[in-house]
């Protein structure tokens, strides 16, 4: 058994295509604690997301803080805190916090890769 307390890692400002607007990140297990496993937490600050992108394996989102945003081609829903949102593998989609809003998840991820899609929001 391994304890990973979230004070051990500093968030850091995420300034990259992957999003827009205001966006920390916490790795809280990472690829070198669980070669299986990856946790994150992210925060978006008003109105911030990411871009639609696809994981080539199955995601789960667990909302922590704040009211968000998941979206595929076909549905955007309302997500707020103690939701649990799975997203199937090469599903497109974004999440992120709505407008006049913060938003924090975890972000559970198998090993696989990500990509960035052209698609505009």
């Amino acid at each position: 058994m391994k304890l990973f307390q979230q004070r051990r890692t500093a968030a850091t400002r995420r300034d990259d295509e992957m999003f827009t607007g205001d966006v920390f990140t916490q790795n809280l297990v990472t690829d070198d604690d669980a070669p299986s496993l990856r946790v994150t937490a992210v925060t978006f600050e008003d109105g911030a997301r990411n871009r639609w992108h696809t994981h080539t394996t199955e995601q789960a989102l667990i909302v922590t803080h704040g009211s968000g945003i998941v979206a595929t081609e076909r549905e955007e829903l309302a997500i707020e805190p103690g939701d649990v949102v799975l997203i199937d593998p090469n599903e497109l989609h974004w999440h992120g916090a709505k407008p006049g809003n913060s938003m924090t998840h975890l972000a559970v991820l198998l090993p696989g890769e990500m990509r960035i899609s052209d698609k505009q929001p």
